[in-house]
């Protein structure tokens, strides 16, 4: 399982409940509209790493349970990270084919939905024996072969398929639930070498095309333009 020792970063039972009462977007076409529509848990934690954490599909089946620290202080696990994250690391002989686009290693923070949907996942493994010896961090609960890493190309047939019980007008793909991590990330006020390290990209350029600013937040830009007036008097 992901490794705790120690205390978990979770909050009370009240606070818990209120991030279930979350709402998930009501936009027709929102990728968020995916995570509710997952059919089990570890769908839906899957569809939570790559709209929440911003992961490539290769990247969340190449995940082993050692890159998962999910505790306030990871120090005893031997790694520096405070709080819940994940480690993404290139691993090029993977059973499943799944490895990480970039050969740099990068470290990414997770929140407290994703942290809860990690905590459903475990819960629902440790009730089949057979998945219990895998290192990889999500393999086959239901079909054969029990227990082996998840296929990259499977992510693909689970969205799919989450779409069409959301009853989205479009259909999402993985790619475009990281594409709305990115946007999100920047619309929150996150940075753009911030939103680059977490989506893991070489180079600036390839995170600025995640750049969909709010109108809301275009609006707020304008208003605190001040008025010429105002300028007049703060030069006199």
């Amino acid at each position: 399982m992901p490794s705790r020792t120690g205390r978990s970063e979770h909050t009370s039972a009240g606070t818990a409940r209120s991030h279930l009462r979350t709402p998930w977007s009501s936009t027709p076409h929102h990728p968020y509209r995916t995570a509710p529509a997952a059919k089990n848990r570890p769908d839906r934690l899957i569809v939570l790493l790559m709209a929440r954490a911003g992961l490539r599909r290769g990247e969340v089946c190449g995940l082993r349970r050692s890159d998962v620290h999910l505790l306030i202080d990871s120090r005893p696990l031997g790694c520096e990270v405070t709080r819940a994250h994940l480690h993404v690391i290139r691993r090029e002989d993977n059973p499943n084919g799944a490895w990480a686009k970039s050969r740099r290693q990068r470290t990414v923070p997770l929140d407290f939905i994703t942290v809860q949907a990690f905590d459903a996942y475990e819960f629902e493994r440790m009730c089949v024996p057979r998945a219990a010896s895998s290192d990889f961090l999500l393999v086959n609960l239901w079909r054969e072969p029990i227990g082996a890493p998840m296929r990259p190309d499977a992510i693909g047939e689970l969205i799919t398929a989450a779409c069409k019980r959301a009853d989205l007008d479009d259909a999402v793909t993985a790619h475009q639930l990281r594409h709305a991590c990115g946007s999100n990330l920047l619309d929150a006020g996150g940075t753009l070498d911030e939103a680059q390290d977490i989506l893991g990209h070489a180079h600036p350029s390839a995170t600025q095309v995640y750049l969909h600013p709010d109108p809301a937040r275009l609006r707020a830009a304008v208003d605190r333009v001040p008025s010429p007036c105002v300028q007049a008097e703060v030069t006199r």
